[in-house]
């Protein structure tokens, strides 16, 4: 992409993102236009014409990279196709069964949730392999055509095929995945084997079901999105993100789209990863709150990633990156318990109507409506001043939740902020710990909506002394579009313990896995994809023989082989996560896993901008914090020098967040536009 744009762009739940970067990483444009759940793709159509109205010329485009939401919330909403699943003869209730784990161990009349395939859709198919994968009986073509044909009579659009022990022996899949394409060109087919071959039976099949489930929609979407991006003089191929980071062609994420489910939050937190870098900073906590919910992940020179995510009801064991919610977002309503105990979501009250203070019929406090009345953020500069916010109807609700807890309006706004602080607080050090880190030892970094306005609040509470707000930490999510790259994850499952490997075993299974990366980055690289270069990593799920749970143990780059290697590495990791090791006790070896990245041609020095400029005069206001009244500096980002310090409290002003330093810190704004406020001695 040497001689072209690369544009971004992320489909959110209220808005979509746009962002266009010129080949030395110069931002050139960067907006936001409504989302239209109903039609995704025309979201980014409308972007596209307001970028032409922009002067951008859609032709120059040679990246475009987008994520979109539409397969995650076609599992939350359970409106994808009509799904069939294919099982191992005496395995029908693999979705049924699940786990048989308590979701709340502390609830024992917890209901579970309902599958995406139900029984009288699932067809148990004679055929057999046993776990070393030798075939004992083998695949009945007969019997399998005709349960196909009875799911298409009961109207079934798409069919997951999952059999006992396909990773060892993908064989019966690939030939029932053949038959059925044969004889019914028309369903949406894929096999375990193809889209996760990991052990652990349920969470493969369940894999394979949601992919099955939102293939359909996914396909017709990026078709509509391919013929529709050619109106507009668009001609680079189509690039979708994925949960792991990555991106990839349109034509695998339409036949892999499970791999796209976290591709929103995952773009958010490369984008994250690489204004961290520029800035100088390898230890960095994202913090992005938006409308609805708090998303925390860490960054340790790279971003954490996980092998145990949720997607709605539904765990997923591919590799995504590691983000967690860890509370209520700006639309989060505040309400009193039976107890007479002030509570601050989980309810939010979405877009619409929203916080009673966006004049939309909207009747509950939220932490939104708190801001404004405590006058952090300001009624006529809300969106730049696009949208007006009625002080009046914040005071309203808040005088009526003051007088259910005793309080006055100002002390009401006040608690609402303090308790979505302490809920953060609760789950967020708990999640720090298992990670066997210290945060004070972090950097947190702010976007999103609502978050620079109270990420100081949240670095206060937990100990954090430094906070990064990148510029335009609205769009973070569509530059992570732009600085992605290429990345893909593969897995066997070994299940041995080191006294039974046999010499060069280990390596001769990670060589093999790092050839299919090699050959998926050679065929990724067809669709137009230019590398500067490309790289495998190696890791390890391990475990002491006879526990349950397992380590990601990463390995070396030159001694991957090494089994010795490997165990002192798990040791290590063990001691710094557990407080304590066994080395002397035998080492299995679960999954092995390798992942290639190749690494997209891009400039090291791409500066974000606000996407519109507020240019009002800097002047001092009052506001209520923490019980007392300040005169708090309000400015604009645009109107700070470089290097200009100041002590809180402040508040910047921005189209798309408002940035909140609170009193004890000072701020300063780097080279690339990053507001940097570190906690006063």
């Amino acid at each position: 992409m040497e001689q072209g744009y690369r544009l971004g762009i992320d489909i959110g739940g209220t808005f979509t993102d746009a962002m266009v970067a010129d080949a030395d990483g110069r931002v050139v444009a960067s907006l936001k236009t409504p989302s239209i759940p109903d039609a995704p793709e025309q979201a980014i159509f409308n972007a596209l014409e307001q970028l032409q109205k922009a002067s951008i010329n859609i032709a120059d485009i040679g990246l475009f990279v987008h994520g979109t939401t539409l397969g995650v919330n076609t599992l939350i909403e359970r409106n994808g196709a009509v799904t069939g699943l294919l099982v191992t003869e005496g395995f029908r209730d693999v979705l049924e069964i699940r786990r048989l784990r308590l979701e709340n161990t502390t609830n024992l009349y917890g209901d579970k949730a309902l599958p995406l395939v139900p029984r009288r859709l699932v067809k148990e198919i004679d055929e057999r392999c046993l776990a070393s994968g030798e075939v004992f009986r083998s695949l009945n073509e007969q019997q399998l055509l005709q349960s196909v044909e009875e799911l298409v009579q009961e109207g079934v659009t798409a069919i997951a095929i999952s059999f006992l022990h396909s990773y060892k022996n993908a064989g019966h899949e690939q030939l029932a995945e053949q038959l059925i394409k044969q004889h019914y060109p028309e369903l949406f087919v894929c096999t375990s084997s193809g889209v996760w071959p990991q052990q652990r039976e349920y969470e493969r099949t369940l894999a394979t079901v949601m992919n099955a489930y939102v293939g359909s929609q996914m396909g017709g979407y990026f078709q509509r999105l391919e013929q529709g991006v050619q109106q507009y003089g668009l001609t680079a191929k189509v690039l979708s993100t994925m949960s792991n980071g990555g991106i990839m062609s349109s034509t695998r994420a339409s036949s892999e789209p499970v791999k796209t489910l976290l591709s929103g939050p995952a773009s958010g937190v490369i984008g994250a990863t690489h204004v961290a870098r520029m800035a100088g900073l390898n230890q960095v906590v994202t913090f992005d709150m938006g409308g609805t919910s708090v998303d925390v992940a860490l960054i340790d020179g790279q971003p954490a990633y996980s092998v145990d995510n949720q997607v709605g009801d539904f765990p997923v064991i591919i590799p995504a990156i590691d983000v967690t919610a860890i509370g209520a977002g700006g639309g989060s309503i505040a309400w009193v318990d039976s107890a007479g105990v002030l509570k601050v979501g989980p309810r939010s009250v979405g877009a619409r109507p929203g916080p009673a203070c966006y004049n939309r019929g909207g009747t509950l406090p939220t932490t939104t409506d708190a801001y404004l009345h405590l006058g952090i953020l300001q009624a006529d500069r809300f969106l730049g001043g696009q949208m007006e916010l009625r002080p009046d109807l914040a005071q309203a609700v808040l005088e009526r939740l003051g007088e259910q807890l005793g309080m006055s309006s100002y002390e009401a706004a006040q608690a609402i902020l303090d308790v979505a602080t302490a809920n953060m607080y609760a789950q967020f050090t708990p999640l720090m710990a298992r990670k066997g880190v210290d945060p004070r030892d972090f950097t947190l970094l702010a976007y999103g909506g609502a978050g620079p306005m109270h990420a100081f609040l949240m670095a206060r509470e937990v100990g954090i002394r430094k906070v990064l707000i990148p510029p335009s930490p609205g769009t973070l999510c569509a530059m992570g579009c732009v600085v992605a790259d290429l990345r893909n994850d593969f897995v066997h499952s070994l299940n041995k313990v080191s006294d039974e490997l046999q010499p060069g075993e280990l390596a001769q299974w990670f060589e093999h896995l790092g050839e299919q990366g090699r050959r998926w980055i050679t065929e990724e690289t067809e669709q137009g994809i230019e590398l500067d270069h490309m790289y495998l990593m190696y890791s390890a799920d391990m475990r002491y023989e006879g526990q349950a749970f397992d380590l990601s143990v990463t390995l070396s780059s030159e001694a991957y082989g090494s089994i010795a290697d490997a165990e002192a590495r798990f040791h290590q990791q063990y001691e710094a996560v557990f407080g304590t090791s066994q080395p002397e006790s035998p080492v299995a070896f679960v999954n092995l896993r390798a992942t290639i990245i190749g690494v997209t041609r891009k400039s090291e020095t791409v500066v974000v901008p606000a996407p519109v400029k507020t240019n009002y005069e800097a002047e001092r206001r009052t506001i209520v914090f923490d019980g007392q009244e300040y005169q708090a500096f309000i400015t604009d980002r645009e109107q700070l020098n470089v290097g200009e310090m100041l002590s809180g409290p402040v508040i910047i002003n921005e189209y798309d967040t408002t940035v909140f330093v609170p009193p004890g810190y000072s701020l300063t704004k780097d080279r690339f536009g990053n507001i940097i406020g570190e906690a006063e001695l």
